[in-house]
């Protein structure tokens, strides 16, 4: 039989006296109805015996103590669902970020702590410390590799540091630190469009783990120095690489610390539509009308529900159905804002709480298997990588692959290097003249 919680009644609150203080509009416990609606469609919830609706009820009691020592509030990725779904609108997710700075700074888990420290390291930005020098060889590295083995590719660019370019372009340290040759079907796609683009030496990693380390001065010094980078090359447009939380860091962060700007700061996925409305890039899905491989898609908490909204979700539809055939698409239920986290978020990858991480992926997991789809497409890096370690871990049979390796399939210009994470029955397709499939793969 559960013990019932013993109160110490002449404690002071004063969490929650923050909480009301910092937040005074998305955090009223006093309009809490305790109807358990966040509980019921959380991901989190039962892992350590805990629920939104029990943290709520915590932070209400004043119970300072149990909610600084939960690891629960590192399991909680602040997907905002139970935002969502809330009918006071009590932002559960905006609590637990403040919750986390409970904790000593030193005290936070390592990995996420860490990839915070590697972002300061230098002017870069990279959550993996790479530096500017780095950077800029693998980039050129890349790109003389690809024109000179690459036949139609020999004037492919990637700028760095070109001043008065439209695009500033992020870029996840992931690419160029472990798999560089994922960059090219980005530079594809805007050489394609003649986009007038470019990288910046200063503030390129396109990632800011000090959000998720709830490190506020961290997090602004990150954002500003990748925003004032753009903005120093006198661009117009801040354009987000494929990755969720950095879209929304960069985003909020702008807001949130009051940022002066006149970049419009945008995720990758709107763009993609874009050009495909104007005429600029032409996929086809031919290729798929006899195979009939089904696609399904993950809608990124970051981009999707706590930022760009609904919108996002269905130009993300739009390209995948453009290059697949829409007879081909599957939606997962529920969907766009409504749509599960998959646990990749919050820094919950970095946060050692790997079981745990697993288990909340339990529900999305579900989700892909039961749209039939082959692969699951993902223009989010921590969506990628959770939404793979789940297929391991139950194993499952689908694959997952980013956007833009998906454009530049059903473009034809996928090299022979560019498709790691296509299956067996894509890997030899669309394959341009003069490549072949590394071997590696």
């Amino acid at each position: 039989m559960t013990e019932a919680i013993q109160l110490d009644k002449g404690k002071k609150a004063v969490f929650k006296e923050k909480l009301m203080n910092k937040l005074p509009n998305g955090v009223n416990l006093n309009t809490c109805l305790t109807c358990g609606v966040c509980a019921s469609g959380c991901p989190a919830t039962g892992l350590e015996n805990m629920d939104p609706r029990k943290f709520v009820r915590m932070v209400a009691l004043g119970m300072d103590e149990e909610i600084t020592n939960s690891p629960w509030v590192w399991m909680c990725t602040q997907c905002q669902r139970c935002l969502y779904v809330c009918p006071m609108k009590i932002d559960i997710g905006a609590m637990i970020f403040e919750a986390r700075q409970l904790k000593p700074r030193e005290e936070r888990p390592k990995g996420i702590l860490g990839s915070c420290d590697m972002a300061l390291r230098n002017t870069s930005g990279s959550a993996m410390g790479l530096s500017e020098e780095d950077f800029e060889w693998v980039v050129g590295d890349i790109l003389e590799e690809v024109q000179e083995s690459q036949p139609g590719w020999e004037e492919l660019e990637a700028p760095i540091n070109k001043e008065g370019a439209h695009f500033f372009v992020s870029q996840n340290s992931r690419e160029p630190g472990v798999e560089p040759e994922e960059m090219v079907p980005l530079w594809k796609i805007l050489n394609i469009v003649g986009a007038d683009w470019t990288y910046g030496t200063r503030g390129w990693g396109g990632e800011n783990y000090c959000m998720f380390l709830a490190d506020e001065e961290k997090w602004e010094k990150v954002t500003r120095n990748t925003l004032e980078s753009a903005m120093e090359l006198d661009c117009k447009v801040y354009l987000n690489t494929e990755c969720g939380h950095s879209t929304f860091s960069v985003w909020k962060g702008q807001q949130k610390f009051g940022i002066e700007t006149d970049l419009e700061i945008a995720p990758m996925v709107m763009y993609y539509a874009k050009w495909m409305r104007e005429g600029k890039l032409k996929p086809s899905s031919d290729w798929n009308k006899d195979l009939k491989i089904k696609f399904t898609v993950q809608d990124p908490c970051q981009q999707v529900r706590k930022s760009f909204g609904d919108a996002l979700a269905e130009d993300l539809r739009f390209v995948v159905k453009a290059c697949v055939g829409e007879e081909n698409f599957i939606d997962m239920a529920p969907k766009y804002s409504n749509n599960f986290c998959c646990g990749g978020g919050g820094g919950y990858l970095q946060s050692g709480y790997n079981e745990q991480r697993l288990k909340y992926g339990e529900i999305k997991k579900d989700q892909i298997v039961a749209t039939g789809a082959e692969y699951c497409i993902t223009p989010c890096h921590n969506c990628h990588d959770q939404i793979h370690k789940l297929a391991d871990h139950y194993e499952c049979h689908y694959h997952v692959m980013h956007l833009w390796t998906l454009i530049c399939f059903a473009l034809g210009v996928l090299g022979g290097k560019e498709r790691k994470y296509l299956g067996p029955d894509m890997k030899l397709l669309n394959m341009p003249e003069g490549q072949e499939l590394d071997e590696d793969f």
